[in-house]
């Protein structure tokens, strides 16, 4: 699957993968802080600075672990990835394109009212 599709792919699907309160909160918190270690580990390694890669890297992979946490409390679990290519192109891109879209057009928001209901 190409990037536009992933993303489309991604995008139609993001409203059933993210319903529990919990989850949507733990993307709030964690989400930022992978996008951060994701700068900090390009800038370290342009700079050479090992344990700043190190470092930037950590909290990646402690925001993919979380979410994954919060993935598997949802109703309906993701689809399982169907390889590595696969896995780092679909968090990429949900971390820097659809989670951000997701809050930024209000669907966050949407979601949040609607798991509160009965």
């Amino acid at each position: 699957m190409n990037v536009p599709e992933l993303l489309r792919w991604q995008w139609e699907g993001y409203p059933t993968y993210h319903r529990s309160r919990f989850n949507l909160l733990l993307h709030i918190a964690v989400v930022p802080l992978f996008l951060l270690g994701n700068v900090g580990l390009v800038v370290a390694l342009l700079q050479g600075a090992w344990l700043g890669a190190l470092a930037g890297l950590v909290l990646m992979v402690i925001s993919v672990v979380l979410q994954g946490r919060g993935h598997g409390l949802e109703a309906e679990p993701p689809v399982p990835f169907s390889g590595p290519a696969n896995a780092v192109s679909r968090i990429c891109l949900e971390q820097w394109v659809n989670f951000p879209r997701f809050v930024l057009s209000g669907r966050w928001l949407q979601a949040w009212r609607e798991a509160a209901k009965p």
